[in-house]
């Protein structure tokens, strides 16, 4: 049981907490409700978050603005002839500003690689 005396002040969420809730409410399986009641928010509150981070008004201060960045095509740009029977494998490669490389095949779904990435950037 939790007694709140005299007034009730509104919490202040940084940008990195909201994204950070965000990101565990997206995760597969997640229940909006349950990460809501977890952090003691409204789902109300959850799906304004999401709002402001769709129309590009939540973002974290100081992180570098998103940019295209030089690509390298390696190998053939035509696919080659395969013989009948034998599977291709066709790979994108990215190569972090650190050194890191990550080679991912068409298999791995989007939420899978952007968990990926998201743990190398930090």
């Amino acid at each position: 049981m939790e007694i709140i005396t005299g007034v009730e002040r509104r919490r202040r969420w940084r940008a990195e907490d909201k994204l950070r809730v965000l990101a565990e409410a997206a995760q597969p399986g997640a229940r909006t409700s349950e990460v809501a009641r977890r952090h003691d928010i409204s789902r109300g509150l959850l799906w304004y978050w999401r709002r402001q981070l769709r129309q590009g008004r939540l973002a974290v201060r100081g992180a570098p603005e998103p940019m295209f960045l030089p690509v390298q095509v390696s190998g053939p740009v035509l696919p080659e002839p395969v013989a009948p029977g034998m599977a291709t494998n066709p790979q994108i490669e990215i190569a972090l500003p650190d050194g890191t490389c990550v080679r991912v095949g068409t298999d791995v779904d989007a939420a899978a690689l952007r968990r990926v990435l998201g743990v190398l950037r930090r």
